[in-house]
This record gives C-alpha cells, sequence and structure tokens, in this order.
C-alpha cells in the first residue's frame, strides 16, 4: 500500500521528472510504491517528511549527499549468479576462442550497471573455468571492469563477501567451492577470480569514453529503464566503445531491432549476442 503520507499532490510526477534527469531511468505509472518504500529510509534518517521537501532540499544544495543517497536507494536492484547462463556458455564457446586468435592483448570486458558484483564475477569465473580446459590460452589476460552509478553497492561488490540468500542465489555446491572461500554463513571470491575484476563509478547515460575501450560488453536488464530516445544514445556510444567485432549482450527481454545497421546477431546454445560489424 502507497504512504500517501510521504507524496503530497504532484510529488510524485516531480521526482520522476527528477530521476530522469539525473540518471536517465524513467519511471512508468503506479510506481508510487517503489518510490515511497524504497526513500523511506532515507527521508527517516534525515528528518524528512515527503518527498517534495526531498526534492526541495537536493536542489537547493544544502546536503551534499543527498544526490547520491537517492540515487543509490532507487538504482540499488537484486541479482543472482549466472544470470541467462547461455551467455556465458557464449564467451567460453565463442568469445575466447576467437580472442586466442586475433589478440596478443588483454582481453577488456566490460560489466555495466554490474550492481553488487555477481556479473563481473561471474565472467571471471568464467575466464577460470576456460583456462583450466585450455591452459596457455588468452596468454595476454583478461581485464573485466564492474561499473555502476551506485557507490553503496559498489562498495559492497568491491568485497567480494555474499551472505544468506545472494551467496547461494543461482549457483550450485560445487561452483560455491571451486569459486568461494567459505566465512561462516557467507563466501567471499577467491582471491584468483577478485584479481581480474576492478570496479568505478559510472553513469552509463553520461560519457563513458575514458573507460576506454572493451571487446565485450554486457549491458544486461539495463535499458528497460530508459525511454526510447535514451536507449538509442546509450547504444550507440556502446558501438564506439567496442573494438571490431566485439560483442554485446542484452538481457533477455531486450533486443536491438532498431539498430540492425551497427550489429549482427548471433545465435548460439539458447543465447543470443550482438557482434559489433
Amino acid at each position: 500500500m502507497v504512504n500517501h503520507n510521504l507524496l503530497g499532490p504532484g510529488d510524485y510526477e516531480a521526482f520522476q521528472e527528477y530521476l530522469q534527469g539525473v540518471c536517465g531511468i524513467l519511471l512508468g505509472r503506479g510506481k508510487e510504491y517503489l518510490v515511497t518504500s524504497r526513500l523511506s529510509g532515507l527521508m527517516s534518517t534525515n528528518g524528512i517528511s515527503s518527498v517534495g521537501d526531498l526534492l526541495r532540499q537536493v536542489r537547493a544544495g544544502r546536503n551534499q549527499g543527498l544526490q547520491v543517497s537517492i540515487i543509490d536507494a532507487m538504482t540499488t536492484n537484486e541479482t543472482f549468479w549466472f544470470r541467462d547462463a547461455s551467455h556465458f556458455q557464449m564467451l567460453s564457446d565463442m568469445v575466447f576462442p576467437d580472442a586466442v586468435s586475433k589478440l596478443g592483448r588483454p582481453l577488456r570486458i566490460w560489466s555495466s550497471a554490474c550492481s553488487s558484483g555477481q556479473e563481473p564475477y561471474n565472467i571471471s569465473m568464467t575466464v577460470q573455468k576456460y583456462l583450466s580446459g585450455n591452459p596457455g590460452r588468452l596468454s595476454g589476460g583478461v581485464e573485466i571492469l564492474g561499473t555502476d552509478i551506485s557507490n553503496q553497492i559498489l562498495e559492497e561488490a568491491k568485497k567480494g563477501i555474499y551472505c544468506g540468500l545472494s551467496a547461494s542465489r543461482g549457483m550450485d555446491a560445487e561452483q560455491q567451492r571451486r569459486y568461494f572461500v567459505a566465512h561462516g554463513d557467507c563466501l567471499e571470491v577467491r582471491p584468483d577470480i577478485r584479481r581480474r575484476v576492478s570496479f568505478r563509478h559510472q553513469n552509463i547515460t553520461q560519457n563513458y569514453a575514458l573507460l576506454g575501450r572493451f571487446d565485450v560488453v554486457f549491458c544486461r536488464n539495463v535499458l528497460i529503464y530508459f525511454s526510447a530516445e535514451k536507449k538509442a544514445d546509450i547504444i550507440d556510444r556502446i558501438a564506439r566503445t567496442l573494438n571490431p567485432g566485439g560483442y554485446l549482450f542484452l538481457g533477455s527481454t531486450e533486443s536491438l531491432a532498431a539498430h540492425s545497421d551497427l550489429f549482427d546477431m548471433v545465435r548460439h546454445g539458447g543465447g543470443i549476442a550482438y557482434r559489433l560489424r
């Protein structure tokens, strides 16, 4: 049930406009409960009584950390291990063998909107498994960059420690033994998996040319939050950051139908990727 005490007349519409302006996320109709449930703790901590007051304070600039806290609250999403497993199989079956024959440098992979780090660590686990069956391959190494707009969630990702459901959801016992060190009820990603992965703050709607060029970009279950115009802008800029022949992985419900002039669709083992022309 929506807490109407937190939303005055016009507050939801004003917050929609604000959120789209600061991070590109487009909230649709009927998301009032999402807004109040995610912001209530933040507002209570700061002694703020309504979303309207929250917007007035953040726009006044009196609390420099308030905007960061709002973005953290609204963009932190639950995730799980080996989501869309076919994509990781495509890395092993197609991307890595192709890189072996073409690269004399590190293979660079970008995990955008990486949340609490499961995706970039999963990519590193996939590298580890590939190398165990193909020793000496990928001799240039693999560099994996995880980025997110939420500073709070990035700090959690950097720790590489997962407890409760976040430690097990999507992963079997054998994978837990292979890739983690147990600490009571928690699991810590092994050092050999972690050393390939780095994290940094990045808003995907802003300029990310300074991240460098990549051979693979994971941008999964991200575009669904943006307007059609913003989606087109993100895809165009991802294309410019990919090396020729590079791969883009999207979520299973997302497609590049409007960008077929930039990419070729590649299917393998039930998975789909998009290869830059």
